[in-house]
């Protein structure tokens, strides 16, 4: 099921202005090797976030090779540091790679192994979280990760629409956990939430 109607998509992607060399080469890896990233769209957001809420503390759960990073790093003023997590050691490297040649590695900082394992073990608060880790962690993830988040932060959260399977018949394991996760960040004291029904779904729950 389209989120939105492909027409639609395809007018905001024509009438979207030209970014950043690297984001583009990261865009074109993509699609040849079918990797998910949030695109474009999606990204555009991640910069917005990232320009009005001048956070100098992000975590991405679930990073990949650096796509979403980059749009929060691009966003985000020299001091901002971005944790990111990933299990793979090749999309790690080159991570390093693109970020390097965006001039923005400097803010980054990459931990192989579980999302989650990580969070457990980082001290402090943060200002933005990221979440894209498998979606059966989704309601584990929020669950451990909202209380790490600062009051006026932000938790943002991909694929919450998730093709639209969410209001499909006999879900699986992650339609199931996404259900789960979409009725726990509007439900859950002192978050605001908001889906917004672009690409895939963004989930936004602000921590008042």
């Amino acid at each position: 099921m389209n989120i939105i109607d492909p027409k639609l998509e395809e007018y905001l992607h024509r009438i979207t202005p030209s970014h950043h060399e690297v984001l583009r080469e990261m865009e074109s890896l993509a699609e040849q090797r079918e990797f998910p990233i949030v695109g474009p769209l999606v990204g555009r957001i991640l910069y917005q976030y990232a320009r009005l809420l001048y956070p100098s503390r992000i975590l991405e759960l679930g990073s990949g090779y650096g796509y979403s990073a980059l749009w929060w790093a691009l966003g985000s003023a020299d001091n901002c540091k971005i944790d990111c997590t990933e299990g793979s050691a090749d999309n790690i490297r080159l991570a390093q790679q693109f970020l390097s040649r965006a001039g923005v590695w400097q803010k980054i900082k990459y931990h192989q192994g579980d999302a989650l394992e990580f969070l457990s073990q980082a001290p402090g608060e943060f200002d933005v979280i990221f979440m894209d880790i498998d979606k059966h962690q989704y309601p584990d993830g929020f669950r451990k990760a909202f209380s790490r988040l600062r009051k006026g932060g932000l938790f943002v959260t991909d694929n919450v629409l998730w093709s639209g399977r969410i209001v499909e018949p006999d879900p699986d394991r992650s339609t199931r956990a996404i259900l789960e996760y979409n009725q726990l960040v509007y439900n859950t004291p002192g978050a605001f939430t908001v889906i917004l029904p672009v690409r895939d779904g963004v989930g936004v729950t602000l921590k008042q």
